[in-house]
């Protein structure tokens, strides 16, 4: 499986996400920069978690699901408006991008871009588990950002 690159303007791989863009701030999305998408692949979707929820959630964290994000697309803007792609259920209960909001520590984000073979027919309803369970056998390459952020 080929490899993406994710990186952001705002972030390094493993450092801070400034506070901004975390849910009880300004709660919009960090810019993301995507690299190394294959020629065949028809679109991409994103997730963004919090695997550092389980201990006071119960479960991974989702922050963020989206799919059907054209496949030319190199970068994703800070706040952008996902009108040519689709975007599921967070664990907030919202539709769309819900920011870092870890309880009791710093906790992790990491934020997986997929390039997938084929777009994906699925409905706002559609939570993390559903998208990966959509995409596994279309997946064409793959990468990962991740960043910490802390109460």
């Amino acid at each position: 499986m080929a490899t993406l690159t994710v990186t952001s303007p705002e972030f390094g791989d493993g450092e801070r996400i400034p506070d901004r863009y975390g849910y009880g701030e300004e709660n919009v999305n960090p810019p993301l920069e995507i690299e190394g998408v294959p020629d065949e692949a028809e679109s991409l979707a994103l997730i963004v978690d919090d695997p550092d929820a389980v201990e006071p959630a119960g479960k991974i964290w989702d922050h963020w699901v989206l799919w059907n994000v054209p496949p030319e697309t190199e970068t994703i803007p800070e706040d952008w408006d996902a009108a040519d792609s689709a975007e599921g259920t967070n664990d907030f209960g919202d539709v769309g991008y819900g920011g870092p909001s870890p309880p009791d520590r710093e906790h992790t984000y990491r934020f997986a871009v997929f390039a997938l073979e084929t777009g994906l027919e699925l409905g706002s309803e559609t939570d993390a588990d559903g998208l990966r369970d959509a995409m596994e056998e279309y997946v064409l390459a793959q990468g990962r950002l991740e960043g910490t952020y802390a109460p």
